[in-house]
């Protein structure tokens, strides 16, 4: 989750779907696309609060004084936002995801994930199994919203969205808070035995930031600590099929420990799209 701090080499697409139309309500929250730029900032504030106000991310001067954190994807990306309907002139941000769908024929640059991870091995799949590609990232839920409501209500908009934009598969960093891959041998250990992706999508941590997962054995960890240790978006990921990459990355600036999900959309089972549709 390294900040960029220039433009990508490319223009923004011309295919966004801010207007998407879809919105879903549980309690009193909803989820929907951001439709303007007071929405987008206002998830850029909330993805402050969480990242460097009660994380340890380090920001910009610029971010600081802003109370917001931003980069240039931002331009170019769909905003996925739950909000907080009990105050109906200004409903709050509580939850976020950024969202980037394109085909398999834009560079590796193309993508968030390319700062951290060689995405070539995706490309390549992508392109010979004609799958539309669909990158998720900067997904942060307030502390004060952390239920499993609000992470279905994320999950029921992610889904709207890729059936939207007919993605064939979901990409993206997940992140361990720390930087002591020591610290997280288990889980760390328990992702690459159990969920390492198989040859055709494994995509590689870059070789000046590669950390190897396996740190342990696989007879000295225990799976059920192990899995109770993994971010909770992490673990609904691995119960929706996906993969992990290979080698983890230290993100120093948002003091993380990173891991690449790969998530092809048939592996998810039918059980579950008729769930968040539901």
């Amino acid at each position: 989750m390294s900040i960029v701090s220039e433009p990508p080499s490319f223009s923004p697409t011309e295919d966004k779907l801010q207007n998407l139309d879809f919105a879903f309500k549980s309690g009193d929250c909803s989820v929907r696309l951001a439709l303007n730029n007071e929405e987008i900032e206002a998830a850029q504030r909330l993805r402050y609060h969480v990242f460097y106000e009660r994380g340890a991310a380090k920001p910009t001067e610029e971010m600081r004084r802003e109370k917001r954190d931003f980069d240039p994807f931002d331009e170019i990306c769909d905003h996925l936002l739950v909000r907080d309907l009990t105050d109906p002139e200004a409903p709050a941000v509580v939850g976020n995801y950024r969202l980037l769908t394109a085909d398999a024929d834009k560079p590796q640059s193309f993508f968030y994930s390319d700062s951290e991870y060689d995405l070539q091995p995706l490309l390549t799949k992508a392109r010979a199994d004609n799958l539309r590609l669909m990158e998720l990232g900067r997904s942060c839920v307030h502390p004060d919203y952390r239920s499993a409501a609000a992470i279905q209500l994320l999950w029921r908009g992610i889904t709207a969205y890729a059936f939207a934009q007919k993605a064939g598969v979901m990409f993206g960093c997940a992140s361990f808070q720390g930087v002591d891959p020591d610290a997280l041998a288990d889980p760390l250990s328990y992702l690459h035995y159990k969920y390492s992706a198989p040859p055709e999508w494994r995509v590689r941590a870059r070789e000046n930031l590669y950390t190897a997962m396996a740190r342990k054995s696989f007879e000295d960890i225990s799976e059920k600590a192990a899995f109770a240790a993994l971010p909770p978006l992490l673990k609904g990921y691995l119960r929706l099929g996906a993969y992990i990459g290979d080698g983890a990355v230290i993100d120093k600036e948002f003091s993380t420990t990173d891991v690449l999900i790969i998530l092809p959309v048939a592996n998810i089972p039918v059980r579950y799209f008729d769930f968040f549709n539901r």
